[in-house]
């Protein structure tokens, strides 16, 4: 690639960003950092909020709060309800030009043109009656008060293009059918205002999902007839759930779910890179770190399966590799960096630091030793209490122990993680007992249930 990168996500505040929609950031987002054969580009959201009755502003705001959080903040944005006025003057042109023309059917009517195609073996697409009305039958249709839709006249050169993920894309224009561009209340759908705007704002790559692909065939003929250069499409294959079947659950699944299921947007981004590739996804320490290794050759047609339960195995990769200084202030107040670093590899979420964390502050579980180990444990709060502090109380502890009861293995060490942590399983006690120190130590290992 040569030149400067520009890429662009363009959601409808509609609703809110789902892990689809998010993916497609993501990926617009990466081409447009360093990477193998690319400089430093410019990455542009761009709200379609032209549909007046579902976009809310609400909503708008939502899709730049998760873009945030998700450290995919654009480099600029601009709505297309702000561009009414460019859209029109280049329809004027199109219009001028004979590539947009009216039609008057009524939907009913188009419903019927259909089926009698599909009936007769044929690609249901309009047969461009319109085209064929002469100028005295479109005047008795306007004033009879039918507004016309109007749609874009597709030529009869075969539309090719070189896609990112799918390789070498060829369209029959006769098999797509001119497209309405605009309805008859005036209003635009997305194709020509899409085109009009990657166009002016330069926009050189668009990744997107595959169910565009029709549509950018289409708009390959439109940026020709506005003597505009096409980007560089890529096309991505769809999602798909854990069992394999495209999952009305992903379309729910959005930043306030992973918020509070405790994911870190990194983890999310690290697995969402690498879906549809046959690379496996690894923690990344941040998005210049992705952005080294996405390459859109690697990306392939299949469809790519998100799985849940793969997600909350990379988020504890995640948890796990993070400093202390990127979680304190989501930790417990009184939980310094020697305490993340003991409590971290037992940690699925950040938030469950807070869970771990009272194994060192209490309380504990009451006392689950067997009634074996109590003569044990009265010995293990007398040495716990004679310890040198200062230097690997744990190991002082447990050789101690050993030599005194010949105890070894399991029978040494289990009864003292069992007193002193509550829990049966944890955080590595060498690394854990300086923390809880030697006040909470003894007074945990002397502890005896009432009778």
């Amino acid at each position: 690639m040569s030149g400067a990168i520009v890429t662009r996500f363009a959601p409808s505040p509609t609703g809110r960003l789902h892990v689809g929609n998010i993916r497609t950031a993501l990926m617009n987002r990466l081409l447009a950092l360093p990477g193998p054969d690319r400089g430093q580009g410019h990455f542009l959201l761009r709200l379609d909020d032209t549909d007046a009755q579902r976009s809310t502003e609400a909503f708008a705001d939502a899709i730049r709060r998760d873009l945030e959080w998700l450290g995919l903040e654009p480099d600029a944005s601009f709505r297309q309800s702000e561009r009414a006025a460019l859209y029109e003057e280049r329809f004027e042109r199109l219009r001028a030009a004979g590539r947009v023309y009216p039609a008057y059917e009524t939907p009913e009517e188009l419903s019927l043109k259909r089926r009698v195609a599909l009936g007769r073996g044929l690609p249901p697409v309009y047969d461009r009656a319109a085209l064929r009305l002469s100028e005295a039958e479109r005047a008795r249709l306007e004033a009879d008060g039918m507004r016309p839709h109007w749609r874009f006249r597709l030529d009869e050169e075969p539309i090719a293009w070189d896609d990112g993920i799918r390789g070498p894309q060829r369209f029959d224009p006769a098999a797509l059918g001119d497209p309405v561009v605009r309805r008859a209340d005036g209003s635009f759908l997305y194709l020509l205002p899409s085109a009009i705007d990657d166009a002016e704002a330069g926009v050189t790559d668009v990744v997107r999902g595959e169910d565009h692909v029709s549509n950018t065939a289409a708009q390959v003929q439109m940026f020709r007839a506005m003597g505009a250069q096409a980007p560089r499409f890529a096309h991505a294959a769809l999602l798909t759930g854990a069992e394999g079947k495209l999952s009305k659950r992903l379309g729910s699944l959005g930043c306030d779910a992973f918020r509070e299921a405790g994911i870190e947007p990194v983890a999310l981004l690290s697995l969402l890179a690498r879906l549809g590739t046959s690379d496996p996804p690894e923690p990344a320490e941040d998005l210049d770190a992705l952005a080294r290794g996405f390459d859109l050759s690697r990306f392939g047609r299949a469809p790519a399966r998100f799985d849940e339960e793969e997600l909350a195995a990379l988020n504890a990769r995640t948890v796990h590799a993070l400093p202390h200084a990127a979680v304190a202030d989501r930790l417990p107040g009184s939980m310094g960096a020697d305490g993340w670093a003991a409590i971290r590899p037992n940690l699925r979420t950040v938030a469950d630091a807070a869970d771990w964390w009272t194994v060192v502050e209490g309380p504990v579980a009451p006392d689950p030793s067997a009634p074996e180990d109590r003569d044990y444990l009265a010995a293990a709060a007398r040495a716990a209490g004679e310890l040198d502090w200062s230097a690997d109380p744990w190991g002082q502890l447990t050789g101690r122990l050993k030599a005194e009861t010949g105890r070894k293995g399991r029978a040494l060490f289990q009864p003292l993680r069992l007193v002193l942590t509550g829990r049966a399983h944890g955080p590595d006690m060498a690394a854990l007992l300086p923390l809880i120190g030697r006040e909470r130590a003894v007074a945990r290992l002397g502890a005896r249930p009432e009778a």
